[in-house]
């Protein structure tokens, strides 16, 4: 196909991804899905996969659209399911419409997928491209691609830290970031399924870890406590703000805490027990168990101990550090490295940087290792 005749099909998949984005923070562990019906060069209908267990971006289309589809094309950024699930197969809406031709940014990754929906719909006579715009078709959905192909959610590691690369102590304000970079982090926390820190943040600073500097949802919590030390009266286990919070404990700490075990599920809080090694929760074993509760994708935001684990573990997919112009001089580095720890970014397979308002933001995916 020559590149002026795939323009228009790069345009109504630009579309697309648009409409697909609407549904961050609210479809997980489904992907992010927009769709456009087009007549002869014009949209006569558009839709996008709006909630968890709602109508798929398909269905969403052409339940709007009206008259013949012998003509007309629908535009869909990733590959039509052909499975039952929460809904019926969008292929068998599909066939059923009448439609000439389909184009697909990509194929489903899922194995229940993954090809056979093309399949279908070639088999029923439509006309069939797949690949518009593939790698963008994957960056959108790189959550869900890393949730359903590697049995584990999708991991951002977020850590602010002074320009001596301390990200707390007694000089430090509540916020090392600036504004701007918390509107950001907040954003982030609107799209990610789960904020996950550490015991030791959650006593320092009693996070509440919600969503207050964008409009957004808040996201489940996660807290790695492998000696249930974290207070019952902290903030994050206020079960008022309408999610899930995941207590992570050790086997031996909920045995000898019984009672405080009992009460916090009473509460409604999931205790998760683990075997820990050498008094450590090992975070692939949470990663896992948290896949199975369907959290697609998980922002880590503290504290060292916890960036440490995940980096030296190479648990992560994604990290961006911000940096803010401030000099600390003593506090808790952001990365106490052990030895023979890989640096935070040795890993990466692409990095940039930027200013978000007076700080320098570093960002990095990373290979990960699991």
């Amino acid at each position: 196909m020559s590149a002026r005749a795939a323009e228009p099909d790069e345009k109504f998949m630009r579309l697309c991804f648009r409409l697909a984005a609407r549904g961050r923070g609210h479809v997980s562990p489904n992907p992010l899905v927009g769709a456009v019906l087009v007549r002869k060069g014009r949209v006569i209908a558009r839709g996008w996969h709006r909630r968890f267990g709602g109508p798929h971006a398909e269905v969403d289309c052409l339940r709007k659209a009206g008259g013949r589809l012998r003509e007309a094309t629908l535009y869909v950024n990733l590959e039509p399911c052909a499975h039952y699930g929460k809904t019926p197969p969008c292929t068998e809406r599909i066939i059923a419409s009448g439609l000439g031709s389909v184009v697909i940014g990509m194929r489903d990754p899922n194995p229940l997928v993954a090809g056979r929906g093309i399949r279908m719909l070639k088999g029923a006579g439509i006309r069939v491209r797949a690949g518009v715009l593939e790698e963008e078709a994957k960056e959108l959905n790189r959550f869900f691609t890393t949730h359903i192909t590697r049995s584990t959610p999708y991991v951002h590691v977020k850590v602010a830290q002074s320009i001596d690369g301390f990200i707390g102590g007694e000089r430090a304000p509540r916020y090392l970031s600036s504004p701007a970079s918390l509107r950001l982090v907040h954003r982030w926390r609107a799209e990610y399924d789960a904020v996950l820190v550490g015991a030791g943040t959650v006593r320092a600073d009693n996070p509440r870890l919600t969503v207050r500097h964008h409009h957004g949802r808040d996201p489940h919590v996660v807290i790695v406590d492998g000696e249930l030390r974290v207070p019952e009266s902290a903030n994050v286990l206020k079960r008022d703000q309408g999610r899930g919070v995941f207590l992570c404990v050790s086997e031996a700490a909920a045995g000898r805490h019984p009672g405080k075990v009992q009460r916090l599920e009473g509460r409604g809080i999931a205790v998760l027990r683990f075997r820990s090694r050498g008094g450590v929760i090992p975070l692939k074993d949470i990663l896992h168990e948290l896949y199975r509760f369907s959290i697609g994708s998980i922002l880590v935001e503290g504290g060292s101990n916890i960036f440490n684990q995940f980096v030296r573990g190479h648990l992560a997919d994604e990290m961006s550090v911000f940096v803010t112009p401030m000099l600390l001089g003593k506090g808790v580095p952001a990365f106490a490295l052990c030895d023979g720890a890989a640096p935070a970014f040795s890993t990466a397979r692409e990095l940039h940087s930027r200013t978000v308002g007076k700080d320098m933001l570093f960002s990095a995916r990373l290979r990960r290792g699991e």
